[in-house]
């Protein structure tokens, strides 16, 4: 079973920062897709941030704000969030699979809130 452990989140004011980061064990090397989801209260999960070797995906939400990278055995992806605004309070999940859109993911992380407020 793959495991995918998070770390980061918490409670930050508006324009803050906050970096989320996920380890992989060693197993997913050959999943070439890491990504970032995250669920409001009464919302659908969604793709915030994507990466493979080729192509990088972000929301039009978080464009220009977060930043998705990883390191280069592809066992770990971070999400570097600034300007945090109120609406990106969520429940943050990292996620990896053959794909970063949904159909592909096949491992998740356990989540980690994330509440912007003042």
């Amino acid at each position: 079973q793959v495991q995918l452990a998070q770390i980061g989140g918490g409670l930050v004011q508006p324009g803050g920062s906050l970096k989320l980061s996920c380890a992989a064990d060693g197993r997913v090397v050959n999943l070439k897709a890491m990504a970032w989801y995250r669920q409001a209260p009464g919302k659908q999960r969604e793709l915030v941030a994507g990466i493979t070797d080729f192509s990088t995906y972000y929301d039009d939400s978080v464009k220009g704000r977060f930043t998705i990278s990883r390191n280069n055995a592809n066992t770990a992806v971070f999400l570097q969030m600034d300007s945090l605004k109120p609406e990106d309070t969520a429940v943050y999940y990292c996620a990896v699979g053959r794909s970063y859109y949904a159909d592909g993911i096949e491992y998740w992380g356990q989540g980690t809130q994330v509440t912007v407020s003042s």
